[in-house]
């Protein structure tokens, strides 16, 4: 199977331990020896619109990803840390039930 960098910036990636959505994939970090991906990196929530930096990347080592499927990129990740997870507003669950 083949994939574009492009087409994996469009997955959202889950995890399968807490069911969680983590974002979606911004980079990818190559071996240039081997040729091979060794993770993919979802950038760091802004904080207070970037005023005040990001919050640590979230490195995806490839051996934890489960599955790639047509929208999302499953993965097994036990230690994934919780500022990774993006916070939900409560508002947003009144605006997308209407």
């Amino acid at each position: 199977m083949e994939t574009s960098m492009e087409a994996l910036r469009r997955k959202e990636i889950v995890n399968l331990k807490d069911g969680s959505k983590l974002g979606y994939a911004d980079d990818a970090v190559l071996d240039v020896e081997t040729a091979r991906v060794l993770r993919l990196v979802v950038k760091g929530r802004a904080r207070c619109f970037g005023l005040l930096g990001r919050q640590p990347d979230l490195l995806i080592p490839w051996e934890d990803i489960q599955v790639i499927g047509e929208d999302t990129i499953l993965i097994n990740m036990a230690d994934c840390p919780k500022e990774a997870i993006p916070k939900r507003f409560k508002w947003l669950d009144f605006w997308n039930n209407l």
